[in-house]
């Protein structure tokens, strides 16, 4: 099994995603709880969120009141590329 990096990750097109989520307490109803998930995903299909998104629905007693989220690339194509050669210094 390999286990990539988080630079593996954003040469793939994967960028940071943060997901804003209130919820239902399940024994107070009219309670909305707060909380933050943030991951590398694949905008605008986001599978990682969706995941955690069924994973929370299928498993968890809260029930979803609303999702939020921000998603920002932080490495593009433009931005890297190879280089050879060498600075020496000294």
């Amino acid at each position: 099994m390999r286990f990539s990096s988080d630079l593996e990750y954003q040469l793939n097109g994967y960028g940071l995603t943060t997901a804003h989520i209130l919820y239902r307490l399940p024994d107070f109803g009219s309670v909305l709880q707060t909380y933050v998930w943030q991951d590398y995903d694949l905008a605008p299909e986001f599978p990682e969120m969706r995941k955690f998104l069924d994973f929370w629905e299928s498993n968890l007693e809260g029930p979803l009141h609303s999702i939020r989220y921000t998603h920002k690339r932080l490495i593009g194509p433009q931005e890297w590329r190879q280089i050879d050669g060498e600075f020496k210094l000294h």
